[in-house]
């Protein structure tokens, strides 16, 4: 068998703040994320089958990265559930996620690959995770890694 690569790149809107940090990113700001998601599996090597020469339709990766990360987050406000930030009145708002943990593109990444393996077929593993937050700067997850 043939062991491949695909990925699909994803576009979503989102703001944070990192409660304590020494910077800037101590207020809330947004960013225009940036998110491919790699997977990989053996090509479908059955004649005739509508997927045959596919390791898993594009549009398989678009729902799961679309329920489980962009239709959740694009426009939101995520901060740490943990912080004084927790504590804000954000009632006038319809999207704001308190975390367990500091909104950092290292976290969020994790995060959303925990999120995407659990809904990805059996067959299918999930490879890698880059999240970009800015054009110059991004977090990866590997598998090889964890």
């Amino acid at each position: 068998m043939n062991k491949i690569r695909i990925t699909k790149e994803f576009k979503f809107e989102m703001a944070h703040a990192l409660h304590g940090y020494d910077g800037l990113c101590k207020n809330i700001h947004g960013h225009s994320y940036r998110l491919w998601v790699t997977v990989i599996g053996d090509i479908l090597e059955v004649p005739g089958h509508r997927k045959n020469g596919m390791v898993l339709d594009f549009d398989v990766i678009k729902k799961v990265v679309k329920k489980t990360v962009v239709d959740k987050y694009d426009h939101s406000l995520v901060i740490n559930g943990k912080s004084p930030h927790a504590n804000v009145d954000f009632s006038a708002f319809e999207k704001v996620f308190h975390l367990e943990y500091q909104p950092t593109s290292e976290n969020l990444v994790v995060d959303f690959a925990n999120l995407i393996k659990e809904e990805l077929p059996d067959n299918i593993k999930l490879y890698k995770v880059i999240l970009s937050e800015t054009a110059t700067s991004f977090a990866e997850w590997n598998c090889n890694d964890n």
